[in-house]
């Protein structure tokens, strides 16, 4: 089947979540149709075209960790955010002892309290702003400004909502 879901599906899975015991029990049980077990076909682009900005960079709701460590190099810090251990672990699982390791790491936090010491000049957000409550969206609108650096780019690709 396809492992992305149709607007349909997408538009029904976050209540589901909720529903079911949140972003933890997705990962735990294996359900997660928004990870496509490599990084984002729009981020490799980017780099391939050399296209993505340099600089510290965040990605929120990173779950497994593909498009940190794709991103990730000498020119680019990539910080993977997630609130979930599960997710976390899974990433630092398969990419913890990547060549690209000490351009990267993975953080547990949640994107909307978490205010690291140095801002963002790139943040990328793959569904994550789809994936929350709509009520959530302006505290969303407001941690991305705290975020990033007032030169920086936000990055974002979402189902329709």
């Amino acid at each position: 089947g396809n492992i992305i879901p149709t607007p349909e599906e997408a538009a029904t899975f976050q209540p589901q979540v909720v529903a079911e015991g949140g972003w933890e029990k997705c990962w735990e049980d294996g359900i997660t149709p928004w990870d496509q077990g490599r990084a984002t076909p729009l981020i490799l682009h980017l780099l391939d075209s050399s296209s993505l900005p340099v600089g510290r960079t965040l990605v929120p709701g990173c779950g497994g960790g593909h498009d940190v460590v794709a991103m990730a190099n000498p020119e680019r810090f990539v910080v993977g955010l997630d609130i979930s251990e599960k997710a976390l672990k899974k990433a630092n699982e398969s990419y913890g002892s990547s060549p690209k390791a000490k351009y990267f790491t993975f953080v547990k936090e949640d994107v909307f309290t978490w205010r690291p010491n140095e801002l963002f000049d790139l943040i990328f957000d793959y569904v994550f702003f789809c994936a929350i409550e709509p009520e959530m969206r302006p505290a969303w609108a407001k941690s991305m400004y705290e975020l990033l650096n007032p030169n920086g780019e936000l990055i974002t690709l979402m189902y329709p909502i």
